[in-house]
C-alpha cells in the first residue's frame, strides 16, 4: 500500500495541512503516517538538567495531536498511524520516511510569522529530501 508521511506541529494550519494530506491520501488509496519532530538542542546552553523533562513534555504534545490527526484521518476513512521524534527535522523525516517506506512527504506552508520560510521549504528541504532518499516532498 503506498504511504505518506505528513509533518504537523498542531494549530490550525496544521489543521488544514492534515485534511489536505487525507485527501491525497483517499485519492490515491494511501495509508498516512503523520510526524512531530521536536529539537530541544537549544535548550542546553540554558538549562541542562531540564531537558530531558522537555523532550517527555513534547513526546507526550506530539503523541496527543497526532492522535487528534489519526481521528481525522480513520474518520475520512484513511487507514492512519503517527509517529514522534526528537532532533533536526529533515533528517528525522528522512528517517521516518525510509522506515515507513513513504512515497510522498507532505509539508504544510509555513505561518507568516514562523521562522521557517516557503523558500526553505520548496528550495531547499524538498529538493534535499528528493536527493537523499528519491521520495517527493510537496508543501501545501
Amino acid at each position: 500500500m503506498d504511504v505518506l508521511l505528513c509533518a504537523t506541529r498542531g494549530g490550525e494550519a496544521s489543521i488544514q495541512t492534515q485534511e489536505q494530506a487525507i485527501e491525497i491520501a483517499k485519492e490515491r488509496g494511501a495509508r498516512i503516517i503523520f510526524i512531530f519532530v521536536s529539537d530541544v538542542r537549544f535548550l542546553d546552553i540554558y538549562s541542562a538538567p531540564r531537558v530531558p523533562a522537555m523532550e517527555d513534555e513534547m513526546q507526550h504534545l506530539g503523541e496527543f495531536l497526532l492522535l487528534m490527526a489519526k481521528e481525522r484521518a480513520e474518520k475520512a476513512g484513511v487507514d492512519a498511524d503517527f509517529t514522534v521524534r526528537q532532533g533536526d527535522f529533515k533528517a528525522a523525516l528522512i528517517a521516518a520516511a525510509e522506515e515507513h517506506g513513504a512515497s510522498l512527504i507532505v509539508l504544510g506552508r509555513p505561518a507568516d510569522d514562523s521562522l521557517t520560510t516557503l523558500d526553505y521549504l520548496e528550495n531547499e528541504l524538498s529538493p534535499a529530501i528528493k536527493e537523499a532518499t528519491g521520495i517527493e516532498t510537496i508543501v501545501v
